[in-house]
């Protein structure tokens, strides 16, 4: 079978609809993923540092129903802030610190019930946010990246990278198969690869394999454009920080 190189100049980002579309998708399957775990499962160390399974959930959870709920999302930006001032560090630091913090109590059972019942709020919530809030209030940004995001870049791409990347960690922390379609991890992907490529803006060609893998380029026709092959999840795994880097491969691309 012939695969069809797309040049990323072509690959859209997602519009919020897709987004909303992406993030119920993805909080579908690691809910079912989460329901099926032994007592031992939830221990499990991941790649994010010193966070196992139920750490990592725990920082789902509090994300997700911030999402859902306006005044949880200010208690928890209020508390962030006066962490960050006391200790320093990054604000996406001090808020996860704090949704972990707030719910250190919870038991995993407890857990997959609070995600399972607020998974659809936290869609509504985010599709509900106006579209001249997403489009024209900016952010400041101090880690990975030092820069300002529209509001809608967060809400739309980094939440839905953001779950789709720890239902990542979480299959390598098990040890189990990942699952993976083109339609829906394909696009996430493709996705990454655009916004990949925009960072760098140097040519290349990029094939990667997988369930959620596709044939790339940029400037195909320059001379010193690098040439990669990887397995899909494996770049994006590398450019979020999990792997060793070299070359193109360490432009960094916040999830």
């Amino acid at each position: 079978m012939t695969t069809t190189t797309v040049d990323v100049d072509i690959i859209e980002p997602f519009s919020h609809h897709e987004a909303m579309r992406g993030q119920a998708r993805e909080l579908d399957r690691v809910i079912a993923v989460l329901r099926s775990l032994d007592q031992g499962s939830w221990a499990a160390s991941t790649d994010c540092p010193g966070w196992d399974v139920r750490t990592l959930y725990l920082h789902v959870l509090g994300a997700c129903e911030a999402g859902a709920s306006v005044r949880e999302n200010l208690h928890q930006m209020r508390l962030a802030m006066i962490h960050r001032r006391r200790h320093g560090g990054p604000l996406e630091a001090a808020l996860t610190h704090v949704q972990i913090h707030d719910r250190s109590e919870v038991t995993p059972k407890e857990l997959v019930d609070r995600l399972q019942a607020v998974a659809p709020q936290t869609v509504r919530g985010r599709t509900r946010l106006p579209a001249v809030l997403r489009n024209h209030v900016t952010m400041s940004i101090d880690g990975p990246v030092f820069e300002k995001w529209k509001l809608g870049y967060l809400v739309d791409t980094i939440y839905l990278r953001d779950l789709w990347m720890h239902r990542v960690d979480l299959a390598k922390a098990l040890g189990t198969p990942l699952e993976l379609s083109a339609d829906h991890d394909g696009r996430v992907v493709a996705e990454v690869v655009a916004e990949w490529a925009r960072r760098h803006g140097k040519p290349f060609h990029l094939e990667l394999t997988g369930p959620a893998g596709g044939s790339y380029t940029s400037q195909p026709d320059a001379a010193d454009a690098e040439h990669l092959t990887l397995d899909a999840v494996e770049f994006t795994r590398t450019l979020a920080g999990r792997a060793p880097a070299t070359g193109l491969l360490t432009t960094v691309v916040p999830f």
